[in-house]
């Protein structure tokens, strides 16, 4: 069988974001003709024409450009954390003894090494993995801390693993990068001199990982370097704790000179009437940000019509155009309604005048509508004209779930398709709880929905059911498929030898077993009474069984056969005892009977996955 339509137009929706995402691939591969570094070439502020190219790009682009670092292991010697899952647990189980360990800790670095007081506090106070891997060393002895001392005494330890796991490296990052042939923190000045510049200055002790990471080279200059960098970010007209916030986020400013991409976002900035500090209080430190790619972004808004005071306005209203992402998600955007026909002056008129919403949720609630769209069917050129004159309202406005908004409108997929292209509004008034019934009664029924309609009316009341009753309401809602088919699998049941009332009322109880077809239906009941061997009248008692997976019930009943053989259960309880509870309470009731309970579970649970993962 091939693929669906559904799956088929899901393809095509989310191949319109690939198709932006290319344009984003083309931006990486421009960037990347100039070393960074260096700072002696200067390329070009944009290219020309930006919002033409763009569209040139996505269609014509047909591959995007990925890079690969490869990141070697160190070696090193002494005193190496071998990290595995356990030894995270043993601080939070023995308090007093980890305590004894980071004073032990603490007296070592200080009084047996010589690193400051201040220094040694926050490594000993801030590696708890290290700590952990101590106290396996000497878990045994009764005095915990003069057993780590005497430790001490005899193996001295790495302490470049400590110092990096307390600013915030992992253990996987830290052994990237361990000193090759160095110990001691003393051996490594410049490491540790630069360290205290950026503590003085005021960076969290925590937050310096990150820039190690991202920038090493700034730790192996001299200290004045640094000290000097950060004076001339202040001269650029920014406040220490924006200073702050832009190195722990773009650590790369650190490396060479004054960023001159950095510099130029700023006096763009200051050109639109946007203050220098400003960005100090948008910025988030948990972020990296690319400032060559909020360079393209902005030239694009200024080929798109803004002036440079009504930009600064929209930018200072909406900094998540320009930061998230840095700016990538705007050409996510753009890139999604250039390919669905968007214009410039239809781009224009969204950004102009965007709804008072966070750009993050706003492209949330987008992809959301889109889905939505898809999942009722809806045909891709009717997706395209959506998107495009409800673009607005399909990012400010969080839909419900397609189903949810069938039960609620009491409507099919094909007629919510009709509602949505005559009016898409009702999409944003039903989101917003407001009635929109009045404009779902109007349209008008196809000859097949009112037969299919009128069918299951007649079949609910041979069941029993009042016409027009709420409780007929609610059933036609719950049975689900068309009123003949309805007929049919009841037909099916009661030609197996079940008793008429019988199937009435088990289906009463529980529509969903209706709702399934009759191969379906044919499978689960040839499973009960010829695999398992119970009566197709255990069905009556326990309908539900029905509406379980052949999978469900042969792991479960498998698990309960095996304590049965070891005399652990009574030897038949009925099925609703087996397949009612929920997974926490059947590994209470049944797994844990056994002390190798658990260990077979899991192995039945693994062998049973091709067989979940294919049906």
């Amino acid at each position: 069988m091939g693929p669906s339509l559904k799956s088929i137009r899901r393809f095509r929706v989310e191949g319109l974001l690939e198709s932006s995402r290319i344009y984003l691939g083309c931006l990486k591969t421009w960037k990347s003709t100039t070393s960074r570094a260096s700072g002696s070439q200067k390329r070009p502020f944009v290219t020309k024409n930006l919002l033409g190219s763009a569209k040139n790009l996505i269609f014509r682009h047909n591959s995007t450009c990925s890079s690969v670092r490869h990141l070697s292991l160190v070696e090193f010697r002494g005193f190496c954390t071998d990290v595995v899952p356990e030894e995270s647990q043993t601080i939070s189980q023995n308090t007093r003894a980890v305590a004894e360990v980071q004073a032990a800790l603490l007296d070592y670095l200080h009084g047996t090494r010589g690193i400051q007081f201040a220094d040694a506090e926050r490594i000993s106070k801030h590696c708890p993995v290290f700590l952990a891997k101590l106290l396996k060393k000497v878990e045994n002895e009764d005095n915990i801390g003069k057993a780590i001392s005497r430790f001490f005494r005899y193996h001295p330890i790495n302490e470049f693993e400590p110092f990096f796991e307390s600013i915030g490296l992992t253990s996987d990052e830290i052994s990237s990068f361990l000193p090759r042939y160095l110990m001691f923190l003393s051996d490594d000045k410049e490491l540790i001199e630069n360290y205290h510049v950026l503590c003085d200055y005021g960076i969290a002790h925590g937050k310096i990982g990150s820039i190690y990471k991202e920038a090493a080279e700034v730790f192996r200059c001299h200290f004045r370097d640094l000290e000097s960098k950060l004076r001339a970010y202040e001269g650029l007209g920014l406040s220490k704790s924006t200073i702050i916030k832009v190195v722990v986020s773009s650590p790369t400013l650190l490396i060479g000179g004054v960023n001159d991409e950095f510099v130029k976002v700023l006096e763009e900035l200051e050109n639109m009437g946007i203050h220098r500090d400003w960005i100090g209080g948008v910025l988030s430190e948990k972020n990296a940000y690319n400032w060559s790619h909020m360079l393209v972004l902005l030239q694009f808004f200024l080929e798109l019509g803004f002036t440079k005071e009504a930009l600064g306005d929209l930018i200072q209203r909406q900094p998540g155009f320009v930061l998230d992402d840095s700016g990538s998600a705007i050409f996510l955007l753009v890139g999604l309604l250039l390919k669905s026909g968007g214009t410039k002056k239809k781009l224009f008129s969204l950004f102009s005048q965007f709804p008072n919403v966070q750009f993050g949720i706003f492209m949330r609630n987008l992809w959301h509508g889109l889905m939505f769209l898809v999942e009722i069917e809806m045909e891709t050129a009717d997706i395209h004209k959506i998107l495009l004159s409800h673009t607005e309202m399909l990012g400010s406005c969080p839909l419900k779930t397609p189903s949810s908004t069938i039960n609620g409108l009491c409507v099919g997929p094909k007629q919510l398709c009709q509602i949505i292209k005559e009016d898409p509004d009702q999409l944003k008034k039903y989101a917003l709880g407001i009635n929109v019934e009045p404009k779902v009664k109007p349209i008008a029924k196809s000859n097949e929905h009112e037969q299919s309609l009128t069918e299951k009316r007649k079949f609910l009341v041979h069941l029993g059911f009042i016409e027009d009753s709420k409780e007929m309401k609610k059933a036609l809602t719950l049975y689900r498929g068309k009123g003949n088919e309805l007929q049919d699998r009841y037909d099916f049941l009661v030609k197996l030898g079940l008793d008429p009332n019988d199937v009435s009322n088990m289906i009463k109880v529980y529509p969903h077993v209706l709702n399934q077809k009759i191969d379906v239906l044919e499978r689960k009941i040839s499973f009960l009474t010829n695999d398992l061997g119970y009566p197709l009248s255990s069905l009556v008692a326990f309908p539900s069984f029905l509406c379980y997976t052949v999978q469900r019930v042969s792991l479960r009943l498998s698990l309960y056969n095996w304590l049965k053989d070891r005399g652990k259960v009574k030897c038949r309880l009925a099925l609703s005892s087996i397949l009612a509870s929920s997974d926490k309470k059947f590994v209470k009731r049944f797994v844990n009977l056994d002390p190798e309970g658990p260990k077979v579970w899991e192995d039945l649970k693994n062998s049973y996955k091709p067989a979940l993962s294919s049906s």
